[in-house]
């Protein structure tokens, strides 16, 4: 799966979104591309985010027209990339007279209507929450409404996608391997990768890509030896998941006494996801989890609206993740920009330097391109941009429709349940034909080791998506940690430990 040899042109940083849509981009313009990764990939905020493809009405409060519009650009771009991993979705959000007037409301939805292209969502519009379906589940005060849409995404599988469209272009992709230094020359760096079972080895690049997030001061001071020009503002965000709160298939966006917006979303059937919150964090993050406080506002933001309440203690699954926001003059950390910037250091006679700071996931292929775009100075002339048109792997459905794609799956193989029909084409898309290679009979997935999860998928992880624990099949492969019994999880541990030869960390995975 990509080059073996140690002289690529790009040596990209950082297995987030950032990261590896660069990566992806880079090799389809006619690069040779090494990723490293410290650890799993989409393992930190990637896979922290509130799951949403957006353009972020919120931010229309705070002008940031020009970041809404390359977003709700962004919005259509993906979901037609990614019709398996990004689905539709309506948000209902109760109108509170007292924290923004109607007119605002509207103005706003109006702006988010048609900022951007939009040919794949219905429009926003007015509804009764007396006698509109979403209406039920919320207090009585809460009478009038709007109706809006955006998409929900597996974040962390958004993440893999592009690294396996990455790969299968012929980039090396790196998990589990840390960027332990790298010395500057007046043409290429030198660098010195290790592993997470401590075997080291040296590259050459021509540029170096640093998107670590928010680890990206970090890796110019302590790996490159470079003392940053821009900062970042660290933002935990933390959501939680709790038994479901509605039957039917809207999102709630929330308005909070503070101002701020919390979402309240249906998720994998059986829960309600609800977030997010925004708080200055200084510390490690890889060490970020909920505090009691965040937890506490979370259920008091949906508890104003909602007639059924909730507690800390009715809390299933929580995360957290830092978002490296670009420093600014605002003092309210929610009026900080999610926008990016790209700082590319190329001065003569030293090798180029890129790094990424800030952004958010709904632009992340659209950052990409641009960095890619920035690299032609210094390492000449590329092939023209191509991701906005190109799907990613699974995506190929015809037409974009999802449900048509699972009847004609489904037709294809009648013995296959239809919950694992369903939760395989999300995860998989057209690639489910590739996992599902050689089977004619449930017998043929191999042994069940629990809750869903059969061997013919786990070997398909471990063989192509470079998931090596059980964590990394059951948080960020897939969902299935929210349903896993403890004796699940512990037979899968004893499976990927009975079939370790071969899963050495930072090893070449088959072809995709």
């Amino acid at each position: 799966m990509g080059d073996e040899g140690s002289a690529f042109d790009l040596l990209v940083v950082g297995g987030g979104i950032n990261g590896v849509g660069i990566a992806r981009d880079a090799v389809g313009r006619g690069l040779s591309v090494l990723l490293c990764e410290q650890d799993d990939l989409a393992a930190h905020t990637s896979s922290a985010s509130t799951k949403l493809i957006h353009g972020g009405l919120r931010y229309l409060e705070y002008y940031e027209f020009g970041l809404v519009r390359k977003a709700l650009q962004e919005r259509e771009v993906l979901m037609r990339a990614a019709p398996h991993l990004i689905s539709p979705l309506r948000f209902v959000m109760p109108h509170v007279s007292t924290l923004r007037p109607a007119w605002m409301m509207r103005l706003g939805l109006f702006l988010y209507d048609h900022l951007g292209k939009r040919e794949l969502l219905p429009s926003s519009e007015s509804i009764d929450l007396r006698t509109h379906p979403a209406g039920a589940p919320l207090q009585r005060r809460d009478r009038s409404g709007f109706v809006y849409s955006d998409g929900l995404v597996d974040d962390a599988r958004l993440v893999v996608a592009n690294a396996l469209d990455a790969a299968g272009r012929g980039a090396t992709v790196l998990t589990r391997t840390r960027l332990e230094s790298a010395e500057r020359g007046a043409r290429r760096w030198h660098a010195s990768l290790r592993s997470a079972g401590g075997a080291q080895r040296s590259v050459e690049a021509r540029c170096i890509v640093n998107a670590t997030g928010p680890w990206v001061t970090e890796v110019l001071r302590a790996a490159l030896q470079i003392e940053p020009k821009r900062q970042l503002r660290a933002a935990k965000g933390s959501h939680i998941a709790v038994p479901r709160l509605f039957e039917h298939e809207y999102a709630y966006t929330f308005q909070n006494h503070d101002k701020r917006i919390v979402f309240a979303i249906p998720y994998q059937s059986d829960y309600t996801l609800i977030g997010t919150t925004d708080v200055e964090y200084g510390d490690d993050p890889g060490q970020v989890s909920i505090t009691d406080e965040e937890a506490s506002y979370l259920c008091a933001a949906v508890n104003a609206y909602f007639v059924r309440q909730v507690t800390p203690s009715d809390v299933i699954w929580s995360y957290s993740g830092v978002r490296p926001l670009l420093e600014d003059e605002a003092h309210d950390l929610s009026a900080v920009t999610r926008d990016y910037e790209l700082e590319l250091d190329a001065g003569e006679g030293k090798a180029p330097l890129l790094s990424v700071f800030g952004g958010k996931m709904t632009t992340y292929r659209r950052l990409s391109e641009e960095a890619v775009a920035l690299l032609q100075g210094p390492l000449g002339a590329l092939k023209p941009a191509w991701t906005s048109q190109a799907p990613l792997p699974g995506g190929d459905i015809a037409g974009g429709d999802f449900e048509r794609f699972l009847q004609q799956l489904g037709r294809r193989h009648p013995w296959l349940p239809a919950p694992l029909a369903r939760r395989y084409a999300r995860a998989y898309g057209t690639r489910t034909e590739k996992l599902l290679a050689g089977t004619s009979g449930l017998a043929d997935l191999g042994t069940e080791i629990g809750d869903g999860l059969y061997e013919v998928e786990a070997t398909y992880l471990t063989s192509y998506e470079w998931a090596l624990t059980a964590e990394d099949i059951l948080w960020r492969r897939s969902k299935m940690g929210l349903h896993a019994s403890p004796d699940t999880v512990r037979r899968l541990d004893e499976w990927l430990a009975a079939h370790a030869a071969g899963a050495a960390s930072g090893r070449t995975l088959q072809c995709a």
